[in-house]
């Protein structure tokens, strides 16, 4: 091994612990977030194996929110699939925020990479990025530590949900609605999202009492996302708000 190699392989490996440790100020955070994940999972009786495999092949928290409610056999797979797609759109401009970091990267490490990427890790890597240089490394380092986090707390809380037969008794049966309000105001940027949120509701309403199953996540989501991209610019609007 050269000298050159070893200094880069050090490199790497120095960016891969920080970007864990600076994101281990939200990693209690991401797992008590992921333990009501997991209590919801195992009322709707998806087995550990099924939620450790829907963690690491998804591993978007929301859109698996979404698709534990939605699991309800037999399965409406499109609605589903559609409803994830949807959800995760979002991605498409946290990677394009990251493209200066994947400068000079393979297709195979762009791919790997993002996968690891959560709404967490990526705004810790974002503000350490405008303080100082860093590398791909640091985000995956970062999306390392939240996936851990994670998957601990899903878990956890999947063991908790088994012992517990009436969740009800506890509020549980609530958490989705609160946990997802709570990410839909996570959201919020300013006046400009009034009309396209108050565009989704309304099609989420409507569609709800016109059609079964879940398609109004669907349409709210759609009816929201081309109001959103119609309005005339919305970049410079945000930036005053």
């Amino acid at each position: 091994m050269t000298k050159n190699t070893s200094s880069a392989n050090n490199l790497k490996l120095r960016e891969l612990r920080d970007g864990f440790y600076a994101n281990l100020v939200v990693a209690a955070s991401v797992g008590a977030y992921g333990s009501v994940l997991g209590l919801l999972a195992a009322q709707k009786e998806l087995t550990w194996f099924q939620l450790l495999f829907m963690n690491l092949s998804v591993f978007a928290g929301s859109a698996q929110f979404v698709m534990v409610d939605m699991w309800i056999p037999p399965l409406p797979i499109l609605e589903i699939t559609l409803a994830v797609f949807i959800i995760n759109m979002r991605y498409s401009l946290i990677g394009a925020s990251l493209s200066p970091l994947f400068q000079n990267t393979s297709l195979i490490q762009k791919l790997t990479f993002m996968h690891l990427v959560a709404d967490e890790n990526w705004a810790i890597t974002m503000a350490h990025y405008h303080r100082r240089k860093i590398t791909i490394w640091f985000l995956l380092g970062g999306g390392i530590c939240v996936q851990v986090a994670w998957c601990s707390g899903t878990l956890l809380g999947h063991r908790l949900g088994a012992v517990i037969s009436n969740p009800q008794r506890f509020g549980l049966d609530f958490s989705f609605v609160a946990v997802f309000t709570a990410l839909v105001l996570s959201f919020w940027k300013g006046k400009k999202d009034i009309l396209p949120w108050l565009v989704a509701a309304a099609a989420a309403v409507i569609t709800e009492s016109l059609l079964p199953g879940k398609w109004y996540i669907i349409c709210g989501g759609i009816s929201g996302a081309l109001t959103a991209a119609v309005l005339p610019e919305a970049g410079k609007d945000h930036v005053h708000d």
